[in-house]
Formats: structure tokens, sequence, C-alpha cells
């Protein structure tokens, strides 16, 4: 008699899902935030940034996702901080987040933001570190809230 084998066990637990998200710097203690659209955060002002692919580095997934929203580019890309959120409000299934920020110049500093993607941003502005627009995103709220400063400590 033939032995046969079980079909592999299948799980559905979700995994976290890992985000890069850009502090583009100004002088003037600037920096660019756009008003979301999607359903987490709906109308909330947040930082440029997106999914991290596959084989991409934090840097390659920044530089990426800002010129697909805003046909921005950057220079000096540096990892500042990463944080963990959990989303389960206006999120179904709910949503664990893992997200790396970094922080970034322009590389050309007469670019101009551009809305590229404006069923997901309702477009960009360049804002008072010190004077920040509300709402905020929730996780940058928590950051702000407790003190976090993008700016390196030359520029404080």
């Amino acid at each position: 008699m033939e032995s046969v084998s079980p079909p592999p066990a299948t799980v559905s637990v979700s995994a976290p899902e890992v985000g890069v998200a850009v502090f583009l710097l100004k002088e003037g203690r600037k920096v660019l935030l756009g008003r979301r659209l999607s359903s987490i955060g709906y109308n909330t002002f947040a930082l440029p940034g997106g999914h991290l692919e596959f084989g991409e580095s934090f840097e390659e997934c920044a530089a990426r996702e800002m010129k697909e929203e805003t046909g921005l580019d950057l220079e000096k890309i540096e990892f500042l901080t990463v944080t963990n959120h959990f989303f389960s409000e206006g999120a179904k299934p709910p949503v664990h987040l893992v997200c790396i920020y970094v922080r970034a110049v322009l590389a050309d500093p007469h670019q101009v933001p551009q809305n590229l993607e404006p069923e997901k941003c309702g477009g960009w502005g360049w804002y008072d570190w010190n004077n920040l627009p509300k709402p905020l995103f929730g996780p940058l709220e928590t950051m702000a809230m407790a003190g976090f400063d993008p700016f390196p400590p030359d520029q404080n």
C-alpha cells in the first residue's frame, strides 16, 4: 500500500508589514507632510513613505517612495529610529506596522513637491517642526508629543 503524506498545514497568521517614512528636512526647521486619504489615518498629516520591497535597503525605499509620491530626489538619507504600531481602527483586517524612519534633504533645493498619487494624498506642504498642522497621523503625533526631533543637533 502506498503511503500518502498529508497536505501541508496552512496557517493564516498575518505578519507585520515594514514601512519606511521620510523626514524630508528643509531650512528653517521645516518638514514635508501630506494629508492622508487612506483608511488608516484618513485626513491626518503624515510623512511621505511606503512599504519596503523585498531586497530593498531603507535608503532605496525612501528614495523610491519619495520619487513616486512627490517627484523629489533625495540625498544624505540616514536612519533615525524605528517604531512599532498596531492599527485596528479603520483597518480591516488590523495592521501591524514596523516603521523605519529616515531623514534626508533635497538633492536640488529648487525642487517643488508634486502630488503624484492624488488618490492617496490630498497634497504636500512644508511645515514648521515647532508648529505642526493638526491632526497628525498617530505615530507621528506620538513621536512629536514625546519630544522627538528629526533635525541634526547642529540645526537645533
